[in-house]
């Protein structure tokens, strides 16, 4: 019960106490957490970016839902997905497994193949809407392993992506931002939603079974 426990614990916190840092110990844990996120066909088609420089982080507030939380939050990771799928992305990842298992490279070839024609063929569009979506399985492992940490969060989808993506050169590495947590630790005396009950659909509504 201790994962059900930490995420009964966690919230979406509203305001952070900028004087509190996360010690990188802990911070290598969440990003460790999502790192090992699983992802379709293993390829990790998105980058996890970490800052803690004040400045980047005054420079994106301008483009949040919450400026506060992204100037006051100890570090902020950034879930940044490819831009489009590539033959040599697809390859990179490909020859980096089967030398990492001391096997051939072009091993899974006949696999590699079948996944260029699925997603070369597609839009740019349609390709990050795939990529896109895998960065949401590392977003929930990060909040869960903050969770266990007792390290306050809060996941994010309300900010501009363009200021994001322009402050931190993300079209350059071929990336474009998908969402974000805020990590530090909460100021309690404006936190609003600290000491409310959390609240969720009750099981009954949101579990539809067939057995």
């Amino acid at each position: 019960m201790a994962l059900l426990d930490d995420l009964r614990w966690r919230h979406a916190v509203k305001a952070y106490d900028r004087s509190k840092k996360v010690s990188r110990e802990d911070i290598e844990k969440i990003v460790e957490a999502a790192r090992l996120a699983p992802t379709s066909s293993g390829l990790q088609p998105f980058s996890l970016i970490l800052v803690e420089n004040q400045d980047l982080k005054d420079k994106m507030a301008s483009g949040a839902l919450n400026p506060d939380c992204m100037r006051d939050a100890s570090h902020i990771l950034i879930l940044a997905a490819w831009d489009k799928y590539t033959a040599e992305r697809i390859d990179e990842v490909y020859d980096y497994t089967t030398d990492e298992r001391e096997l051939p490279r072009g091993r899974f070839a006949s696999y590699t193949d079948k996944l260029k024609s699925i997603y070369l063929d597609q839009s740019p569009t349609d390709n990050f809407a795939h990529t896109a979506r895998q960065t949401y399985i590392a977003l929930g492992l990060a909040l869960a392993q903050a969770a266990e940490l007792k390290i306050d969060s809060t996941p994010a989808e309300g900010f501009d992506n363009k200021v994001v993506d322009e402050v931190l050169g993300l079209s350059e590495k071929g990336l474009k931002s998908v969402s974000l947590i805020y990590l530090g630790y909460a100021d309690e005396n404006r936190d609003w939603i600290r000491n409310m009950k959390k609240v969720r659909r009750p099981k009954e509504d949101f579990l539809i079974e067939y057995n």
